[in-house]
């Protein structure tokens, strides 16, 4: 989904193109100016439309995804980052340094899942729980807590309800980890298996390295 590099690639190819075009009407064929510049703005238009097609096309085929299903995790990607900017703007609301970490802590985990299934889009189906509950959730209690901790009133119902919401946190923190972990999951074991593929090449080579040069020293 790299949607700042498919705009600008298409911007890059269609800016000189229409400007070509419109000069060539103008200069070379006396066009109307009115007219020419029509023709202009509509190849810009309808080329953006073409290639942005085209870009949508070529990514499905990649991820082997259906236009519907790739438009699903798109909002729901869209959802996310309004969420987590939500969640930034309550650093501030907090009123204490584990607090005030904690959320910081809970946004970056956000972040880089957010990133993860925006390279790969297929990631979403490993991370789901995170886009349809524990962001909200995050979310929605530190809202709540923000609220509460910065009300004048102190009494036993309120730091019962702080900490306990606290420790509501703390466990939705661990979920998120687990999400990261499950985002990264894939790319894990390919690891592994480049590894253990680099590893059975070395040993296959080894021996094949060492008779050679047990031949060149015995001349």
């Amino acid at each position: 989904m790299n949607t700042i590099k498919n705009f600008f690639t298409r911007h890059v190819i269609l800016a000189p193109t229409s400007f070509l075009t419109w000069v060539i009407l103008i200069g070379g064929t006396s066009m109307n100016f009115f007219l020419g510049s029509a023709i202009g703005i509509a190849l810009y238009a309808g080329g953006n439309v073409a290639i942005k097609e085209l870009q949508l096309r070529s990514t499905l085929k990649k991820f082997g995804m259906a236009r519907s299903e790739y438009k699903h995790i798109e909002q729901q990607l869209n959802e996310s980052k309004r969420k987590l900017k939500q969640l930034g703007n309550m650093y501030g609301q907090v009123r204490s340094i584990q607090a005030f970490r904690q959320v910081y802590d809970m946004s970056s985990m956000a972040r880089r899942i957010i990133k993860i299934v925006q390279s790969n889009p297929r990631k979403f189906y490993q991370v789901e729980s995170f886009f349809y509950a524990h962001l909200d959730s995050v979310v929605e209690l530190t809202s709540k807590y923000s609220l509460l901790v910065n009300q004048p009133l102190k009494d036993q119902d309120i730091k019962v309800a702080l900490q306990h919401t606290r420790e509501t946190l703390s466990d939705l923190s661990l979920e998120m980890e687990r999400d990261l972990r499950n985002a990264v999951s894939t790319d894990l074991e390919q690891l592994r298996m480049e590894i253990d593929y680099v590893d059975i090449t070395l040993k296959r080579d080894k021996p094949l390295l060492e008779s050679k040069g047990e031949h060149s020293n015995d001349r």
